[in-house]
């Protein structure tokens, strides 16, 4: 029903439901009633999430309700038409607890385990290839199968993989607004990595347990799971293993933009700083254990923790001429967002327009799921005088968006 509004059309939206007025609302928020008009009204732009979670409490609704996840995963070619639900039935499917013996389908682990290695690195790879569909599409087999792995073999390597294929799918699940589902792929996925006993695997599922979590505006939390998952780690970083300094560094990152969105720029200065020294000491960005984690993705997140803050002015000092080109394409299209939004804010939309044109030409899915993205077309296609532009109608119209 309210897919084709903005943030600010569906704060009003809601509040109407609740039968509270503006200036209720904005006495709730700790903002002004004129300010809460101008929300509303797409006069003022609503694009930080620490603003929008307050609002969120307020009305009784969550985050994704008002922020518009999650949003219709289109079919094509690579995704073919068994998509979230399939995964969402994969996921919810508790028949293996009831497994009295093992099942003979699967074959021979030691035969099966690299073919399944192989498959997770695919469904890896398409993620960090901004192909959402493709990763959904594959991943009820991927884990049913290691599913039917650990309950036939049980051991530490068969469990490394259920759990990166947990991780991979709530990564996949995030992105695409399913924010709740994606807390129990991460949940399953962390109980996994216990029974693998590697503490890189056990630190990237924290990891994901506290973006998950996150995701679904509950950045306390998310900061305090960041806070044990690092102290965690820390006992094992003198083993000179560069995916548990990868592992540490990413979980840090996601420290810093839960502290951003908790309005703790203390805190998020801590986080970056010790991401700082772990990026120096892998001495240069890599994707181990698929964290894209270096000197780049910690400049990226300085960027994104300065919007988050309200810092649009350092977020435009620091990530316009940030190279991102040895990254994933993922990271690079959240980049790009990042500074379109930037542009925006600062009153140069044209800048911004081009931005999102440039970011959906390598990574349609992302730009057509990303919330940013969607929000921005949305107000400009509301707020823009006259006939919007060829370009932006077009646009748009690819994103599903009506004006």
């Amino acid at each position: 029903m309210t897919q084709n509004l903005t943030i600010g059309e569906r704060v009003a939206w809601y509040r109407r439901r609740r039968g509270i007025s503006q200036e209720a609302l904005a006495g709730l928020v700790g903002r002004t009633d004129d300010w809460m008009s101008k929300v509303e009204n797409n006069r003022i732009p609503l694009d930080r999430l620490s603003v929008i979670r307050l609002l969120a409490d307020a009305l009784d609704v969550s985050l994704g309700d008002l922020i518009g996840e999650p949003t219709l995963l289109d079919w094509t070619s690579e995704s073919g038409v068994s998509t979230i639900p399939a995964l969402r039935a994969t996921l919810m499917d508790y028949s293996h607890l009831m497994r009295t013996s093992s099942p003979s389908s699967v074959g021979s682990p030691s035969f099966q385990l690299p073919a399944l290695e192989r498959d997770l690195s695919e469904v890896f790879a398409a993620y960090q290839a901004s192909k959402f569909g493709f990763a959904a599409g594959r991943l009820p087999v991927l884990l049913s199968t290691a599913l039917s792995m650990v309950q036939c073999n049980g051991d530490e390597p068969s469990n490394r993989v259920l759990a990166l294929g947990y991780q991979v799918a709530a990564s996949v699940l995030t992105k695409l607004g399913e924010t709740d589902l994606a807390w129990n792929a991460a949940e399953r996925g962390l109980a996994a990595a216990q029974r693998a006993n590697d503490p890189a695997i056990i630190g990237s599922l924290i990891r994901t347990v506290a973006f998950t979590v996150m995701s679904t505006g509950r950045v306390q939390p998310a900061v305090n799971l960041v806070e044990a998952g690092a102290d965690y780690l820390q006992s094992h970083l003198g083993a000179n293993r560069p995916d548990v300094w990868s592992v540490y560094g990413t979980l840090l990152l996601v420290g810093s933009m839960a502290a951003a969105r908790n309005n703790r720029r203390d805190t998020v200065q801590g986080f970056l700083a010790e991401a700082d020294h772990a990026a120096a000491r892998l001495g240069g960005d890599h994707n181990y254990l698929w964290t894209a984690f270096g000197p780049t993705n910690v400049a990226i997140h300085r960027v994104n923790t300065a919007m988050e803050l309200g810092d649009v002015q350092i977020a435009l000092s620091l990530g316009p001429n940030l190279d991102t080109s040895a990254l994933p394409i993922e990271r690079q299209i959240r980049h790009q967002l990042e500074l379109a939004r930037a542009f925006n804010l600062a009153g140069r939309q044209q800048d911004s327009i081009t931005t999102v044109l440039d970011a959906e030409q390598a990574a349609p899915e992302q730009v057509r799921h990303h919330y940013l993205s969607r929000q921005l077309v949305l107000t400009w296609m509301r707020s823009i005088p006259g006939s919007p532009s060829f370009a932006l109608q077009a646009l748009a119209k690819r994103m599903q968006i009506v004006r």
